[in-house]
């Protein structure tokens, strides 16, 4: 098959488009051919080089397509069928697997980390992964769900709890993730204050929900969230940008307020006045993916078209170059997705 591997890490010239071997599809597994991979930001940081992760390597954890074999345990799913694939990667029999709690396994990874993923054209995956896809959602805009909007609704329903009414702050309004957090907060009822950094980005984010936008490089973020929530402050901040952001995103917060990050693109090294945290009673939490429960309560919403993935630009396989150099620029407002 065809596949975009890296055999070392670097910029976006160290991505191959090349002949590999077809996976060997196991008892247990299902093998699926690609026709849509989502790029996440993950893939730029497993690029540049992250532990753990085998060279050489296929990247992507997003991936939509088509079965094309299943294994001989495999029962309820055939061949042609149309299907989407959750990127978690977990062993499944400890006790936190067995409780529902995918994401806290020992072996929790996603699909293009650890393990090779979907910039490719067939993969082989357990049939735990293995989700049917309706024909109402095409390839493109379901590989554009799984990772960014179960990682939103972890942050805010399973991790922040969000509760109706509460005013919400999100970071960086044309990601992935923060495409999502607008969507699933709006949900729930909340006021949202979005960022973002250009007019266009700032009229999408209204058209998503955004009760207010911030412009992030010609305003203080928290400044004005102060103003627009009358000296309050927000309930929850939806932090996934870094040092960046970060002391801003702490002054935004209301008196035992919460901070939930799931990453941090500007850079890992941030700070905190311990004085301010005890202080103010402020919670600050991590959160990393979500469990196989949570995407399943995403999807059931994104089929009913609830929820709503946003598309921003389309790339062929074999132009993952360009398709990274684009995700770098942040240009983007919306996912960006390589097709197969």
């Amino acid at each position: 098959m065809k596949a975009v591997r890296i055999h070392e890490f670097g910029g976006p010239e160290v991505l191959r488009y090349e002949d590999v071997p077809d996976p060997v599809l196991r008892k247990d597994h299902v093998l699926v051919r690609v026709r849509a991979c989502a790029m996440n930001h993950l893939d730029l940081w497993i690029r540049k080089g992250l532990p753990g992760v085998p060279l050489p390597h296929i990247l992507g954890s997003d991936i939509a397509g088509e079965i094309v074999e299943v294994g001989d345990y495999v029962k309820n799913f055939h061949s042609g069928q149309r299907v989407l694939l959750a990127p978690m990667v977990f062993c499944g029999h400890c006790a936190k697997c067995g409780a529902g709690l995918q994401n806290e396994c020992a072996e929790f990874s996603v699909l293009g980390n650890r393990v090779d993923g979907g910039y490719c054209e067939l993969i082989a995956v357990p049939v735990s992964n293995v989700i049917p896809l309706p024909d109402s959602l095409d390839f493109i805009k379901a590989a554009s769900v799984p990772l960014v909007f179960t990682t939103a609704w972890h942050m805010l329903v399973g991790r922040a709890g969000i509760q109706p009414g509460q005013t919400v702050l999100v970071l960086g309004a044309n990601s992935g993730v923060g495409i999502a957090a607008i969507q699933v907060a709006k949900l729930f009822g909340a006021i949202v204050i979005a960022t973002a950094g250009s007019e266009l980005k700032m009229a999408k984010a209204r058209a998503l929900g955004a009760d207010h936008v911030i412009d992030h490089y010609k305003q203080k973020i928290s400044a004005e969230v102060r103003r627009i929530t009358n000296k309050e402050g927000v309930d929850i901040v939806i932090e996934h940008v870094g040092v960046a952001t970060w002391e801003e995103s702490l002054k935004s917060l209301k008196p035992a307020g919460t901070l939930v990050t799931c990453g941090a693109t500007s850079g890992f090294d941030a700070k905190i006045d311990l004085r301010f945290l005890f202080v103010r009673q402020l919670n600050l939490l991590g959160s990393f993916m979500g469990t196989m429960g949570e995407l399943h309560d995403v999807m059931k919403l994104v089929f009913s078209g609830t929820l709503k993935p946003v598309i921003d630009k389309v790339f062929p396989l074999q132009e993952a170059r360009a398709a990274h150099e684009y995700l770098e620029s942040s240009e983007m407002f919306g996912k960006v997705v390589l097709t197969v």
